[in-house]
């Protein structure tokens, strides 16, 4: 799995989350998954463990990924697993701070739907790439 880290000022950890979270989204992985082993990808992205480890877990309570006991870490079946109310709950803890963060930054609603059709846009253009 390759992920590329740059020094944007946003968190490693968070860079390991959102390449992630966009190919699962974007299919590039899969229901069933296995992702590399934290140390394993700690090594190649010359990180400190618990860097990938505080990533997976972010995952995991996001309900994308799930670990099975000494197995490893796998990407989670949503669909076949999840209700949909259960999902949309998921989703409104994310719209409840999205929406709290673009008010503290000052943007109103409209500002805030077009910027996610853009990125809507672009990850499913960077999703047809991968």
């Amino acid at each position: 799995m390759q992920i590329h880290l740059n020094s944007d000022g946003v968190p490693i950890y968070q860079q390991i989350v959102d390449q992630i979270r966009n190919r699962i989204v974007t299919g590039g992985l899969n229901a069933g998954d296995e992702l590399p082993a934290m140390r394993t990808l700690a090594e190649t992205l010359q990180v400190n463990p618990n860097t990938v480890a505080r990533a997976y877990r972010e995952l995991e309570v996001e309900g994308l990924v799930e670990k099975r006991r000494t197995t490893g870490t796998f990407v989670a079946e949503l669909t076949q697993r999840r209700s949909v109310a259960e999902r949309r709950r998921m989703l409104e803890r994310h719209l409840d701070n999205l929406i709290i963060q673009s008010r503290h930054l000052g943007f109103q609603l409209d500002d805030v739907v077009e910027l996610l059709a853009k990125r809507d846009s672009q990850i499913s253009n960077d999703g047809e790439r991968s």
